[in-house]
């Protein structure tokens, strides 16, 4: 039987929304193996001067858990 956990982050980009996901993957990735999905809870914007300054999202990453039998 498998067991997947799920861990909640927030990233940031300058570039875009899709963007702002991809470095959420890339960093869980450096500590976490077996991704499995990601799913974009939240997603927001800063503006300043009327101009869009960052794209910032909060993911919910799933991972499978290794298991030993």
């Amino acid at each position: 039987m498998g067991v997947v956990k799920v861990i909640e982050v927030i990233a940031s980009s300058k570039t875009s929304f899709d963007d702002a996901v991809k470095q959420a993957v890339k960093e869980v990735s450096k500590t976490i193996r077996n991704i499995d999905s990601v799913w974009v809870k939240d997603m927001k914007a800063h503006v300043d001067n009327g101009e869009i300054t960052s794209y910032g999202v909060i993911c919910k990453v799933s991972f499978r858990l290794d298991t030993s039998e």
